[in-house]
């Protein structure tokens, strides 16, 4: 989804109108997530852009979109742009952390003792 969405229109409130335009990303994405995974994928990810223009738009993360699109609206922006892009996203194990494997074998001899 490439999109600009623009705030001032003449004979619409600039609220509703950033309202509507965050209530079409949250569509977009529920609509996205519903999509059939491909096999050996875990969850749709997607990658974000924000930007007064398409030209200036940097990458955001997906969580900061709805807040972002906020400070625009409270800004005064005229209009501000889009990009979401579903991707594919495989989880990947947390790497085991010898420290944390210590701490949990002295837990479980505290413990142990108390018994």
């Amino acid at each position: 989804m490439k999109k600009l969405f623009q705030l001032n229109v003449e004979g619409r409130n600039r609220d509703r109108l950033l309202d509507a335009s965050k209530h079409e990303v949250r569509k977009y994405v529920a609509r996205q997530r519903r999509a059939a995974l491909p096999e050996g994928v875990d969850y749709w990810d997607f990658a974000c852009r924000f930007g007064s223009t398409e030209a200036d738009a940097t990458e955001v993360h997906f969580a900061t979109l709805i807040s972002l699109m906020d400070e625009a609206g409270k800004a005064g922006a005229d209009a501000f742009f889009v990009s979401i892009l579903g991707t594919r996203g495989i989880r990947v194990p947390k790497p085991l952390d010898a420290s944390a494997d210590s701490r949990s074998a002295q837990a479980k001899r505290v413990l142990h003792s108390q018994l």
